[in-house]
């Protein structure tokens, strides 16, 4: 074995350490730097990998970011008595890592540093003052930790999805437990917050299995809805503590002024929030036991995502709120009417629906009101998540009034089978139809412009889509698997295509893209494995990476006049590809373009670039049944004060060029008769400045 020497001066080393018992035996590279070794990476087989006190005679003192990696053999971890630091990423997705020590030298634990691991057995080192953002996520099996007294910080989402984590022993010098720090830790029944806490992020607890938890009174901040979803009967607060305090075990801050969560398992049928109330935090009745909530007439501002879930029959707004935050009243399955004060100055309510106050915008429409709806026609916008998870949904229609459709606005409401939308809709925002699962068709107004990133992604009942001409832009994931999708009818405006807009449309036959279309994006089509037939409008100017991978059924492609440049993978996997016709010049290929695919490159005479092979593909010359203008190029257009272009068809072939000068009384004569050498001749005509407007078509002799 060679060896080498670390300096003062940073070293690549490969280490194998063979002074370890066998079953420790490991390799790992390292650099040292100013006499002290940082592990890099792991190149050995072993399950269990010991990390030494020393090695060169110079002390391990960190474990690199990224350096095991996806090392899935491993399955434990010692460390040695040197080691400080422990880098991001430094064991992530090491999914069969089950027992890790962490020694009593190390003082700080990277982001992500055991993300996605299998562990059991963790023991934190006595040192350690810092656990970083997603430290331990993912982690279904560990059931236990005890965190130090050294530990000051808990980063955000540090132990989320835990599922197994049934208890945590916190050290007495935590001051921060950041967001989602034990999210979805359903598990855990209880935890005793320290005294030593000051500041507990948003959604620390969401979804976890408290059933008690204290505010100390050292606590001075708290974010957004920390024991949402929770089963708490109440969320008492330290008698001494001067920011915060609980009525009847609703938290609030201490003037009462702000409710910032109320315990789901306190069932009550009214709820009304107290008159000192001004402010619903955030998440702050999330899944609440209650029938009926009155919000009074003190509260000026609900936040986002208020009021979710629970078995909330009827929610009454007083007349001063005039601020909603996003989703107020989302997934409330339950909910038959949301009624506002009718002297209320901002928003107002008709059959239970809730709008702003002209009536204009439909704001949110309760989860629990069935069938089908009619918007009425004073509306110009529906907001953004105004229909989110309406499951009792099951019709919409929209009049001409109608002229956008906001972020989120149908998401998820999979009973929801028709969609009717005026003449007015101009745009579809992001991911409006999102998940409607039980969506059949859609039929889209010339006025429709736009259509948003995942827009009707996973519609997977969505057979057939017509766009209208006013659409210009369809957005990334548009379509995602939208695995019914048999049919598309791209209007005449297209001119970009987002990419994965149809990725996993796995019933699509044929698509057929206008000239208006330039930009077609990464991933576009791939997976689309029933796709025999592709056209590539003259317009577009770029094919994206991937763009038609794993198209396996496809066997004939027609590529535009306007591509110079094709992304790496575009046609990966492509295994029936037979036939490729290109009507301009060779793209430049970023890539192997035609990885895994066979066929023959076909090519126009008159265009340049091609050889004997393009892309590994052998080529060959596309003959038309008729000649054909190259509208492209360099040739195309005004040369030397002569207009001139490229005329193409079959060698030898002679070819009559004739003008005019008025199609309402076309007068043809001829002005050169070209034979096509090798296919291709060039055309000028010296003459065409003499003529306010020139017209020219070809003809055989």
């Amino acid at each position: 074995m060679k060896t080498k020497t670390p300096t003062a001066t940073t070293t690549l080393a490969v280490l194998l350490l063979l002074a370890l018992p066998a079953a420790a035996h490991a390799q790992f590279t390292y650099i040292t730097n100013n006499d002290t070794i940082t592990i890099t990476g792991y190149t050995g087989s072993d399950g269990e990998a010991v990390i030494p006190d020393f090695t060169n005679g110079y002390p391990v003192t960190s474990i690199g970011n990224d350096a095991f990696r996806f090392c899935t053999s491993l399955t434990s971890v010692t460390m040695g008595t040197h080691v400080s630091s422990i880098g991001s990423n430094a064991f992530l997705e090491c999914y069969n890592l089950q027992s890790v020590t962490i020694s009593d030298s190390v003082i700080t634990i990277g982001d992500n540093a055991f993300l996605w691991c299998t562990l059991t057995n963790l023991t934190i080192g006595n040192s350690v003052t810092s656990i970083g953002n997603y430290a331990f996520f993912g982690n279904p099996t560990l059931l236990s930790v005890t965190i130090p007294n050294s530990v000051t910080n808990i980063g955000s989402w540090a132990f989320d999805a835990c599922i197994g984590l049934t208890n945590v022993t916190m050290g007495n010098s935590v001051i921060s437990i950041g967001s989602h720090a034990f999210a979805s830790c359903g598990e855990l029944l209880g935890l005793t917050l320290p005294n030593s806490l000051i500041s507990l992020g948003d959604e620390a607890f969401l979804g976890s299995g408290l059933y008690s938890a204290t505010i100390p009174d050292s606590v001075t901040n708290i974010g957004s809805s920390p024991f949402g979803w929770c089963p708490l009967l109440a969320i008492p607060v330290g008698a001494g503590n001067p920011f915060f305090s609980s009525v009847d075990g609703v938290l609030f801050n201490k003037s009462q002024t702000t409710l910032i969560q109320y315990p789901n398992y306190r069932c009550v049928g009214t709820y009304t929030t107290p008159n000192s109330v001004t402010s619903i935090g955030s998440g702050a009745l999330l899944a609440a036991c209650m029938t009926n909530l009155v919000i009074g007439n003190s509260v000026t501002s609900i936040g986002d995502g208020a009021i979710q879930g629970g078995s909330l029959r009827s929610v009454t707004i007083g007349n001063s709120v005039t601020s909603m935050g996003s989703s107020p009243f989302a997934n409330c399955p339950s909910l038959l009417a949301i009624t506002v004060d009718p002297s209320n100055p901002a928003y107002s309510s008709l059959d239970g629906v809730l709008f702003n106050k002209s009536r204009t915008t439909l704001v949110a429409y309760p989860g629990g009101k069935a069938g089908s709806y009619t918007i009425p026609n004073s509306v110009t916008n529906i907001g953004p998540n105004a229909f989110y998870y309406r499951l009792a949904l099951t019709s919409i229609i929209m009049g001409d009034s109608v002229t956008s459709i906001g972020t989120n606005a149908f998401y998820l409401c999979r009973n929801l089978t028709n969609v009717t939308m005026g003449n007015g809709v101009r745009s579809i925002g992001d991911q409006a139809f999102w998940d409607c699962s039980g969506l059949t068709s859609v039929m889209m107004g010339n006025s429709v412009t736009s259509i948003g990133d995942e827009a009707f992604g996973q519609c997977t009942r969505l057979t057939s889509v017509m766009m209208g001409d006013g659409v210009t832009s369809i957005g990334s994931a548009a379509f995602t698997y939208c695995t019914s999708l048999t049919n598309i009818t791209m209007g005449n405006g297209v001119r970009s295509i987002g990419g994965s807009a149809f990725v996993h449309c796995e019933r699509l036959t044929s698509v057929t893209m206008g000239d208006s279309v330039t930009s077609l994006g990464d991933w576009a089509f791939a997976s689309c494995t029933n796709l025999t037939n592709v056209r590539v409008g003259n317009g577009v100017t770029s094919i994206g990476s991937y763009t038609f991978q794993n198209c396996t059924s496809l066997t004939n492609v027609i590529i535009g006049s306007s591509v110079t440049d094709i992304g790496a993978s575009a046609f990966l996997n492509c295994h029936s590809l037979a036939s490729v016709y290109f009507r301009g010049n060779a793209p430049t290929a970023r890539g192997a373009v035609f990885s895994g695919a066979t066929g023959t490159v076909y090519y126009l005479p008159g265009t340049t670039g091609w050889d004997v092979t393009y892309c590994g593909l052998p080529t060959a010359l596309w003959f038309l049944p008729t000649p054909q203008v190259l509208n492209h190029g360099s040739s195309f257009g005004v040369k030397s004060n002569q207009f001139g272009f490229i005329i193409s068809w079959a060698t030898n072939i002679s070819v009559v060029v004739e003008a005019c000068t008025n199609l309402a009384n076309p007068a043809w004569f001829p002005v050169r008769t070209n034979t096509l050498a090798g296919g291709a001749s060039y055309f000028s005509d010296p003459q065409w400045t003499n003529y306010p407007t020139r017209l020219y078509r070809l003809r055989s002799p």
